[in-house]
């Protein structure tokens, strides 16, 4: 659906709610049917639970069913619930049925397992087909990504024939910059650029003109891996192909966008131990129990923290100056960690470490918190120096500054490549374990350089 759009940049989720306040219905709903669905999907979701029903009911039927797609699962399962209670799966499959397959099957499995059959059986038979096509794959590899809406043509027809076919489909998908060229049975061979079609002689045959595909991609890769090769190829969009060479569906570039954005969404949300699919309005205590657990496992590694400390209580109570460099120490180990950290996931991402250069990685960076080391320790010492009048404790932070940059700074260049290993996110324990790392350092060295110098 064309949306006008003209108004869009300037609406935002408090206006949209002084209009209703307001009363004004119509304006409301002319308002929000004025954005593209996936903003509609913003203002859902930044919307209180109780509002949200007034919300979804002034979204156009032509956009509720890209909306839905766009919505975070939590939230689009309690719409469906909610939808399902009023019309039955009937008012879902209305709303769904000018989806693409792969949003088409992110909102089926959104659905109660029981009516999961349900409603594929309401569907027509080339969608069912379609759908459970889509379905056999998990979500997250680029069988669940891709939809099955692919232009063929076989490769003994001319251009004119070909230029004939598309103008009989009168509305091609979207995205589609590619015509694939397979046999009677979908066999790929590659495919013809639009382009191309539209500057060829119109006597030439297909097979002149014809691509062969150096990007075909595994219906079982990884969507991560999906979004590299669009990345690197600059693709609009590639072909979905089987072992048996079998053309199953292509994969467009709005659908790897959405994958870029969903994982940059995870590695924030991760690092604070939270779900990208996390409804912002959940309840109170639904929400309570998911940080609790968190929560817990941060007290352990400040207990660890406290514990180091505690070893030292008879040294702080003589210099109780050091109570006070304490954090220092700790808080400049631990930004010298997550500069590293942030710097290998990044890496890991893009796939740009691996065994051979791991090692180089990791003398690079304990060379970074050397020097940096050296130069803070002796900004530090200085300043120490002048504030407390006392070169012992001059000497003593200093030292330990120095060690606990070091330890940073592998450390952090070292836990992403020890997590991966191990299959553990390093953007959801990696934070956590670094900053235990450098506070037991940090603390262990500036006691026990002061203890053993006493």
């Amino acid at each position: 659906m064309e949306n006008d759009n003209t108004n869009k940049d300037s609406i935002t989720i408090d206006q949209l709610t002084e209009v209703l306040d307001s009363g004004a219905i119509m304006k409301a709903r002319n308002l929000l049917n004025s954005l593209y669905p996936s903003e509609i999907a913003d203002v859902i979701e930044g919307t209180p639970r109780h509002r949200r029903d007034l919300i979804w009911k002034l979204v156009s039927n032509d956009n509720k069913g890209e909306t839905l797609a766009e919505l975070n699962e939590e939230v689009r399962e309690n719409l469906i619930d909610e939808l399902i209670e009023e019309d039955g799966t009937e008012g879902l499959v209305k709303i769904s049925q000018n989806l693409d397959t792969d949003d088409l099957a992110d909102i089926i499995q959104s659905l109660p397992k029981h009516l999961t059959k349900k409603t594929i059986k309401s569907l027509d038979k080339q969608n069912q087909e379609r759908l459970e096509k889509v379905l056999s794959f998990p979500d997250d590899t680029a069988g669940g990504l891709m939809n099955t809406d692919t232009v063929n043509i076989r490769d003994n027809v001319t251009v004119d024939v070909l230029l004939k076919y598309l103008r009989r489909l009168k509305n091609l998908p979207e995205q589609t910059d590619r015509v694939f060229v397979t046999d009677k049975m979908n066999k790929y061979f590659g495919y013809v650029s639009i382009q191309d079609v539209l500057v060829a002689d119109p006597s030439k045959y297909v097979s002149e003109i014809m691509i062969n595909d150096s990007n075909i991609i595994d219906p079982n890769l990884d969507q991560h891996e999906v979004a590299r090769i669009f990345e690197n190829a600059d693709l609009v969009s590639a072909a979905v192909v089987d072992y048996d060479g079998m053309l199953l569906g292509r994969i467009t570039i709005d659908d790897v966008v959405d994958v870029i954005r969903e994982e940059a969404d995870e590695s924030v949300l991760n690092m604070a131990g939270l779900k990208k699919d996390d409804d912002i309005f959940a309840p109170i205590f639904q929400s309570t129990k998911r940080r609790t657990i968190w929560l817990g496992a941060n007290l352990i590694t400040a207990l660890l923290a406290a514990t180091a400390i505690g070893i030292f209580e008879a040294t702080i109570e003589k210099v109780v100056a050091l109570a006070i460099l304490m954090p220092i120490v700790a808080s400049m180990g631990g930004i010298a960690g997550s500069q590293s950290l942030a710097l290998v996931i990044r890496a890991q991402a893009l796939d740009q470490i691996g065994s051979t250069n791991s090692k180089l990685l990791i003398l690079k960076e304990s060379a970074i918190g050397f020097l940096n080391g050296f130069l803070w320790s002796s900004v530090v010492a200085a300043l120490t120096y002048f504030w407390f009048d006392s070169l012992f404790l001059g000497i003593v932070i200093a030292s330990a500054l120095m060690i606990n940059l070091i330890i940073g700074a592998i450390s952090g260049v070292t836990l992403p490549l020890i997590l991966a290993k191990i299959n553990i996110d390093p953007a959801l324990a990696g934070g956590v374990i670094l900053t235990t790392i450098t506070d037991v350092v940090g603390f262990i060295s500036l006691l026990g350089i002061a203890t053993f110098m006493m």
